[in-house]
């Protein structure tokens, strides 16, 4: 469904400035929940290729996506380049101060992802997870950058969810990075999240690729 409105738009068959059907109109033409509508459409707002207004509905603005991916004020590079110097710090931190209670909390958000169907709820707990490592790390600053940074990683792991179909790999790399934490290595707990970067890394860069071919 949502390739279906992302290639009529780029294609030209769904005309810039034209308003796209309502989520009810369009959950009951693919068959599909409301929820998924909505994901759909968020992500082409994040393709640069829609505009929600509010009481209006959504309108095509664009049938030539950006060439860079923007969640609001940040940038897909802004987040790919930033990353990976908090988070795999913030790591091996984690696995060296965390409590048992908050170690408890992580395994239980692992199993908690691994058992939700509803894309939405996935993500909020995706991001529940990072903001509790930045907070086991026991680092006032870490922990405000996940916390203030994460409108922008929760838009970017429904998109990467949605186009490149991450949400298993993402379950088992959540994981491994809870056990090394659990293990007390810091150096387990920076190469399991190291790992689990490169790879959203790598799915976002795709993205783009695909973006400025479609360009």
């Amino acid at each position: 469904m949502f390739e279906d409105l992302r290639a009529a738009i780029l294609a030209g068959g769904i005309p810039i400035g034209s308003r796209l059907p309502s989520e009810e109109k369009l959950a009951r033409s693919y068959g599909v929940s409301r929820p998924i509508i909505r994901e759909a459409m968020r992500s082409l707002q994040t393709l640069g290729l829609t505009r929600s207004r509010s009481g209006s509905g959504s309108f095509v603005i664009s049938d030539s996506p950006p060439p860079d991916l923007a969640y609001g004020a940040v940038t897909a590079r802004d987040l790919i380049e930033a990353r990976p110097h908090v988070e795999i710090p913030a790591a091996g931190w984690a696995a060296l101060r965390r409590s048992e209670a908050q170690l408890a909390r992580l395994m239980a958000l692992c199993d908690r992802m691994e058992q939700e169907v509803a894309s939405l709820t996935w993500v909020g707990l995706d991001s529940d997870f990072h903001a509790l490592i930045a907070e086991a790390a026991q680092n006032a600053l870490f922990a405000r950058i996940v916390v203030e940074s994460r409108e922008a990683l929760q838009k970017q792991s429904e998109l990467v969810n949605l186009m490149a179909d991450r949400r298993m790999a993402s379950n088992i790399e959540h994981r491994r990075i809870a056990e090394a934490i659990g293990s007390g290595s810091e150096a387990a707990a920076q190469e399991a999240m190291r790992a689990h970067l490169d790879r959203v890394a790598a799915a976002v860069t795709g993205i783009t690729a695909r973006n400025r071919k479609n360009g």
